[in-house]
Formats: C-alpha cells, sequence, structure tokens
C-alpha cells in the first residue's frame, strides 16, 4: 500500500504562485509514476501533469504548460507542482495519484490509478 498526502493548496491571486507536495510513504516511492490530477465542481476530473519514475520526463496538458512544473525527489519520497501564472480556471481540488503504468495516470478519464491521495483545495481569485 502507498501512502500519498497532498499539501501546500490554498487562496492565491490570479497571477500569483503555489507550490503543492505530494508525500508518499509505505513502498518504494521510485517505483512508481506520479502525476497530478484535479477535479472542480460539476467537471470531469482533468490530468495536470505526470512524470516517470524516474522524473527525468514530464508530461503536461496544454492548459498548463509553461506555468506548471513537476518534479520529484525519491530520496524525500516527494512530488511538487510548482504553480506559476495561476488563473481562476486552475481552481479545483488537486489529487495526486501513482501508479506503475504511466498510461493508466494519463488517462485518468478512462483508467484508475491504483493509489490516490485525499486532495488539496486550490482557490484561484481575481
Amino acid at each position: 500500500q502507498v501512502h500519498l498526502v497532498e499539501s501546500g493548496g490554498g487562496l492565491v491571486q490570479a497571477g500569483g504562485s503555489l507550490r503543492l507536495s505530494c508525500l508518499a510513504s509505505g513502498r518504494t516511492f521510485g517505483s512508481y509514476a506520479v502525476g497530478w490530477i484535479r477535479q472542480a465542481p460539476g467537471k470531469e476530473r482533468e490530468l495536470v501533469g505526470a512524470t516517470i519514475k524516474s522524473g527525468s520526463s514530464t508530461y503536461y496538458a496544454d492548459s498548463v504548460k509553461g506555468r506548471f512544473t513537476i518534479s520529484r525527489d525519491n530520496d524525500k519520497n516527494t512530488v511538487y507542482l510548482q504553480m506559476n501564472s495561476v488563473k481562476p480556471e486552475d481552481t479545483a481540488v488537486y489529487y495526486c495519484a501513482a501508479d506503475q503504468k504511466l498510461h493508466t495516470i494519463v488517462a485518468v478519464g478512462e483508467e484508475n490509478p491504483e493509489f490516490w491521495g485525499q486532495g488539496t483545495q486550490v482557490t484561484v481569485s481575481s
């Protein structure tokens, strides 16, 4: 079992920055690909970005490219989502998810990653 805990959410003004953290415990973190998924009220969950086990390759949704950055520190069992130039449409609950297969995270609309955190609320005000 992998236990994931998100932190760092809160209220931020448009154009500002926020850094989310996903701390993992329970199993070897380096064995898993990790993604950030967000869900706003009344909307389907949306992949924000993902990184492979080593963190050397990343994927970003077009809506956040150039603004968000994913990084991971396997020694600290932590994956980060640096959010810059945030917009009101970024408002959502942000979850981290882990799975041994990257494509399972990328295809969150049809697949269900093995492990999920409880989420952290990000609210962007105008």
